[in-house]
């Protein structure tokens, strides 16, 4: 199943101090904005998230259609396709996606060990 670009969103403290930690591991700034509260950092193909005041806890986060540049790829699974096929092996979902909808949707789940997952459609 394609799930689509992986990135981690981690809630932090202090934007600013975060983005210099994660610069000095060699990231820099994708996407986001200070004035926003959040920054998209990437390093080669990973992917970090710092967002300040955002959310609770930290949350792996996939977005289907996208590559790890937040770039539109072209053959990708609906998310509501995979909304499908997750209630069909009995995965409970926390918030779902609209299945009488097309475009940009999320949904929400949690793994056996009660972390956060995100599966995220901007378009």
């Amino acid at each position: 199943m394609k799930l689509g670009a992986f990135s981690i969103s981690l809630s932090v403290q202090n934007l600013e101090i975060s983005k210099a930690f994660y610069e000095n591991l060699g990231f820099s700034v994708l996407g986001g904005g200070m004035d926003q509260n959040y920054l998209i950092m990437k390093n080669k193909n990973s992917l970090i998230g710092l967002f300040q005041g955002m959310f609770e806890g930290n949350i792996l986060t996939f977005n289907p259609g996208w590559d790890e540049n937040g770039k539109n790829i072209a053959d990708f699974l609906d998310i509501r396709e995979i909304q499908k096929h997750l209630k069909n092996k009995n995965i409970t979902l926390t918030s779902e996606a609209d299945e009488n909808s097309s475009g940009p949707a999320s949904l929400l789940l949690r793994d056996p060990d009660n972390n956060l997952i995100l599966i995220d459609q901007h378009r």
